[in-house]
């Protein structure tokens, strides 16, 4: 009896130290849950485009010629000033070339001496020929004697013929000569704006200087665009393809053309020595205010390829591409928990793609890969998200 007192009397000082220390001792806390990153399949618009740098230049110009050397009178435009076709741009006093007038005369003089000579020789061979012609009737000359007096009468007409000839050809020179001095105005080939002058009032024009251009003459209501293209995208490229274009120089603002021709060879510089060769692609935009001018620099965008209304994902949601073309994604359901899916997908561009079966429009997906310690369940196809 007294051994029980004593056992009870020992548990009941120790109850307090026991119930203190498990006050001290605290629960072990629950595991956090795991934060996932996801984005929402949504419907939107998707192009696939070829991106490339250009230059604007003229589409449409000609340049302006004298006809003639001289002296330069007048000078009736500046650059940047918008001419009608046919208007005058300058005047030019011709330089008299008395040294060829001079030869014209004297070798005209020459020939007519030459042919005055010819004509009577001509005229003897004829007579000889025709007094050859009575004696062989009359069976009273040599065959060798008639035959000679035949050829001396067709070779003096043939050497008439060549000097009458000459004459001519010197004749319609001096007029060619003579109508050139009267060409003394430079009018201008096309409507259009003045972008180049070569000339000034006073200027001396020799004739090598009258077959390079004094101006030209550009209609900039309409610019070519030439891009640079890399030949692994210059191949998904057609004639007629929509392009647009931004500039430096107009924040904000984009313009738009049709494709009108790739050239088909590298451009200069570019495919030697197994560098990457560039190919030049053309297309025009309209410019009727004049913003636009030559040598801007463009970032030119080709459209490839558009879908409108589409499923759409993001591209940092894609996983790997297996054999049958089909791409993996990690499907987040309400209950925060992860599966894979595979699902196949139409375009693509750098930040979205659009999803042609497998996800369904308000899916959650995955953003990167699967979190350590939540694995996904394995991926049933695409016919699943249907």
């Amino acid at each position: 009896m007294a051994a029980a007192l004593l056992s009870l009397a020992a548990t009941l000082a120790a109850s307090p130290a026991l119930a203190q220390a498990a006050k001290a001792t605290p629960p072990a806390p629950a595991p956090a849950p795991i934060k996932l990153d996801t984005a929402t399949v949504r419907r939107g618009d998707i192009q696939q485009t070829v991106d490339a740098a250009g230059k604007l230049q003229l589409h449409k110009w000609a340049d302006a010629y004298a006809q003639m050397p001289g002296q330069v009178k007048e000078v009736a435009v500046a650059i940047g000033d918008t001419v009608q076709a046919d208007q005058p741009l300058l005047d030019i006093a011709p330089v008299q070339q008395a040294a060829k007038a001079e030869s014209n005369r004297a070798q005209m003089a020459r020939l007519q001496a030459e042919l005055a000579d010819h004509r009577a020789q001509l005229d003897f061979a004829q007579l000889q020929f025709k007094r050859q012609t009575l004696l062989k009737a009359q069976n009273a000359t040599r065959d060798e004697a008639f035959e000679s007096a035949r050829m001396n009468a067709a070779s003096a007409s043939a050497r008439v013929d060549a000097i009458t000839a000459q004459i001519h050809e010197l004749e319609a020179s001096g007029k060619l000569d003579e109508a050139a001095r009267q060409k003394t105005l430079v009018t201008s080939p096309i409507a259009g704006t003045v972008v180049s002058l070569a000339v000034r009032k006073g200027q001396m024009l020799s004739a090598a200087q009258v077959a390079a251009p004094l101006l030209r003459i550009a209609d900039l209501s309409e610019m070519t665009v030439a891009a640079r293209v890399a030949e692994s995208d210059v191949t998904r490229l057609r004639a007629g393809m929509a392009a647009s274009f931004a500039t430096p120089g107009y924040p904000g603002k984009r313009w738009s053309g049709k494709l009108r021709q790739v050239i088909p060879i590298p451009a200069d510089g570019t495919g030697e020595q197994g560098q990457q060769a560039f190919y030049i692609v053309l297309f025009e935009v309209k410019n009727p205010d004049h913003a636009l001018m030559s040598g801007m620099s463009a970032q030119v965008q080709f459209l490839v390829a558009q879908a409108r209304d589409a499923l759409l994902v993001p591209a940092n949601c894609l996983g790997a591409q297996d054999d049958d073309g089909l791409v993996q994604v990690n499907v987040v359901d309400a209950e925060q928990r992860v599966s894979a899916r595979k699902v196949k997908l139409g375009l693509r561009s750098a930040q979205q793609a659009q999803v042609l079966s497998g996800l369904a429009a308000g899916d959650k997906v995955l953003v990167g890969p699967v979190p350590n310690g939540l694995a996904a369940a394995p991926a049933p196809g695409p016919e699943a998200g249907r």
